[in-house]
């Protein structure tokens, strides 16, 4: 899951990649109609599919002379799992300082006594 996670991650950093990404959630598409949004030769957006591709993002069928590109949602799925787990921590982690701030401040809030004179 890791090395997967790794790949994925990577690919997505890349500007170019991410939005990729973003333009093909919203439906299939030919290469030709993806290079058209970016000043980069056609090779390079082949070379960034390619990536994106090997991290499991999309996929390139056959449909008849055209091959669209699709993004692969299960690979969003193994990333909301990842980060599901480190949400749910980081959850804990805000609720146990959240605790221990109350705590201060109820100390400070205390009246303090004076001493006696005698």
């Amino acid at each position: 899951m890791t090395e997967a996670l790794s790949k994925v991650f990577a690919a997505l950093g890349d500007p170019i990649r991410l939005d990729m990404v973003a333009r093909l959630a919203t439906g299939d598409a030919t290469v030709s109609a993806l290079a058209q949004h970016y000043d980069i030769s056609m090779q390079a957006v082949s070379k960034h599919l390619k990536v994106l591709e090997s991290a499991g993002l999309v996929s390139r069928s056959r449909a008849a002379q055209t091959r669209p590109v699709h993004l692969e949602a299960r690979v969003f799925d193994l990333m909301d799992k990842w980060m599901e787990r480190y949400r749910v921590r980081a959850e804990e982690r805000y609720r146990r300082l959240d605790a221990v701030l109350a705590e201060m401040n109820d100390e400070e809030e205390k009246p303090r006594r004076k001493g006696n004179a005698s």
